[in-house]
């Protein structure tokens, strides 16, 4: 339905872009101050354009010359010594594991391809053109410090990582009907995100929350259990397998239903451990025993025995709460789900904030620095990055902004992940070159939307984007396929996604020819010249400037178009009036127009396109 009205809107907005958007670019003499790429200044929107309706066209450039202030976008400033110590720490940490390896490490990448990692990790898009501009207009050594505090105080950045936290903590189902709100749990998590909540308070929260999952929107962790329990009750089991893999990175859902008699789950305390059994899953379990949903009132803890009946007995037991380590740390006094929650989060249970770091790491990466994100052993060492990552999530606070700008401001975020060497499995495993991460679903229609507009796609674009995207997103989503809580699974693109990319829909709709909407209609009404136009194709879609040998066959390509030597005030009459005669004779289409409509589809049709690297 949503695509409907999006596709109905958008006519309607395209008539009225020939009827009156058009009038009003030639009426604002936007003449020698509009043009292609500025390499060096950053600049404001071009008087009048405003009253075009098009102040998203970021293409132009003005004769501004004072360059943004930079936000300070986090609790801890972007100069703070602590960070910059916790960097030097982190890459000390590397360099002694390429050094012990013998490996080559890859050279550092150039500035576009950092940005376009930070933007695909913290907001699951590419970079919009507007943004390139202002990065470009920049010192080098400023802009990984300001696009970091501007995208961390993004809205964007609140509502993707809520949603990447919200498939790790509760999954990517809706659940039972009216007992879960999964829209309200993911809300919260983007509002603790903007306000940078501590990570260990947002989790005690989950584990003890009470009352309605509508007021309390934390209770959602234990109620999207409550459909597979006969009696419509929160399950302990499910409930105690997600708090060993979110929480505490550890594989112990083998132990529901048989002791683990290949040492794949080893529990106990430092320098006894040994093999797991039920017992331990299933005294973890008995902690949500308490839990019980009581209509009106919601989630409330009542005495309630956890029993459960073991692999070669006869009968149930009842089974005593208990955590399968660091038994120290659990306090004797207080509710179950209290004290589950204190040794969870307690500063000296590393276990939580090695699964912390672990995911963040991999939501930055698009892998993690483990097999697998929640496969954190204790009969292995941690990872040297884990152990450093870890203590500074402890020492600040457990705040997840400082983390996020340690580890973009690492050596290893900011790694080429091409070489002059040949790459090998040694250099990947050991993180001497960036690893290559295929986008997911959700990025990559993301990344679609986001290279047909000039401008940030976000909560102040118009009524008609935000609709575009949120069908656009939801109908690619279904159709490509959701992967779900796996989310760093690396597997093999589909026939089915490929023939999506090049037949589907969303990527036709937002490449072809749209004056108010779509940037390759922008590009074509204000480059000066076809190398321009190319260029901003190529910043639009995969965050880069095309080399050399690529704008040479795309310039030749394009010979015959509108002469680069053309007035800009005639050529935009030009384009006008050839808008007006391609609405009832598509054919009509100026040759340039049409070309940069293949190159936007070529483009994002390519492997560069869907992978970050």
């Amino acid at each position: 339905m949503f695509r409907a009205i999006a596709h109905f809107l958008k006519r309607i907005t395209l008539l009225a872009a020939v009827s009156v958007g058009v009038v009003g670019y030639l009426a604002t003499g936007l003449d020698e101050r509009v043009g292609g790429i500025d390499r060096g200044r950053w600049t404001k929107p071009a008087d009048g354009i405003e009253s075009a309706s098009l102040s998203d066209v970021t293409v132009a450039v003005s004769s501004a010359t004072e360059p943004p202030q930079l936000p300070a976008a986090s609790v801890r400033q972007p100069d703070d010594p602590s960070v910059e110590q916790a960097i030097d720490d982190l890459d000390a940490a590397f360099s002694a594991i390429w050094t012990e390896k013998g490996v080559e490490v890859a050279s550092e990448a150039d500035w576009l391809t950092i940005s376009r990692r930070l933007s695909l990790a913290l907001v699951g898009s590419g970079l919009p053109l507007e943004e390139i501009r202002v990065l470009q207009s920049l010192p080098a050594q400023q802009r990984l410090q300001y696009q970091i505090g501007r995208l961390l105080r993004d809205p964007r950045h609140h509502d993707y990582w809520a949603e990447r936290w919200t498939r790790t903590v509760v999954g990517a189902s809706e659940g039972p009907f009216i007992t879960y709100r999964r829209r309200r749990f993911r809300l919260w998590l983007s509002d603790a995100i903007a306000t940078n909540r501590r990570i260990d308070v947002l989790v005690r929260q989950m584990v003890t929350g009470r009352g309605l999952p509508t007021d309390r929107p934390e209770v959602n962790f234990l109620t999207v259990t409550m459909d597979s329990d006969e009696q419509g009750q929160p399950d302990p089991i499910r409930l105690a397998a997600r708090t060993s893999r979110a929480f505490l990175g550890l594989r112990i859902d083998c132990l529901q239903c048989h002791d683990d008699f290949l040492g794949n789950a080893s529990l106990g305390e430092k320098g006894e451990l040994r093999e797991g059994t039920q017992q331990d899953f299933h005294s973890l379990a008995a902690f949500y025993s308490s839990a019980r949903f009581n209509g009106l009132q919601g989630i409330r803890d009542v005495q309630h025995p956890y029993d459960y009946q073991f692999l070669d007995t006869d009968e149930a037991v009842t089974v005593e709460p208990a955590v399968p380590f660091n038994k120290h740390l659990l306090p004797t006094e207080g509710d179950a789900r209290q004290r589950l929650a204190v040794w969870l989060t307690h500063p000296e249970n590393d276990q939580f904030s090695y699964a912390i770091v672990n995911r963040v790491w991999a939501l930055m990466f698009g892998r993690a620095l483990t097999d697998a994100v929640d496969d954190l052993r204790l009969d292995q060492p941690p990872h040297p990055a884990v152990k450093v990552l870890a203590e500074e999530l402890v020492s600040s606070g457990y705040d997840l902004r400082h983390l996020i700008r340690v580890i973009a401001g690492s050596r290893a975020f900011q790694l080429s992940s091409e070489a002059d060497f040949e790459i090998t499995p040694a250099h990947e495993a050991n993180w001497s070159v960036f690893p290559l991460a295929r986008l997911r679903p959700e990025q990559v229609a993301a990344s679609v939307i986001q290279a047909a507009r000039v401008k940030t796609v976000d909560r102040d674009s118009s009524l008609v984007v935000q609709l575009q995207k949120f069908g656009g997103m939801n109908d690619f989503v279904t159709r490509y396929g959701d992967i779900g809580e796996d989310e760093f699974e690396q597997e093999s693109v589909t026939i089915t996604q490929r023939l999506l990319m090049l037949n589907g829909e969303l990527v036709r709709e937002h490449g072809e020819s749209n004056p108010l909407l779509n940037s390759t209609s922008h590009i074509n009404m204000f480059s000066r010249s076809d190398a321009e136009a190319i260029e901003n194709i190529y910043l639009c879609v995969l965050n880069r400037l095309p080399d050399p040998e690529e704008a040479a066959i795309y310039s030749d390509r394009l010979q015959g178009s509108v002469s680069d030597s053309q007035d800009p005030k005639a050529r935009l009459r030009q384009v006008a009036r050839q808008k007006v005669v391609g609405l009832t004779n598509p054919q009509a289409r100026r040759p340039r127009e049409k070309f940069l409509e293949d190159m936007f589809w070529v483009l994002t049709n390519s492997s560069e396109f869907s992978w970050n690297h």
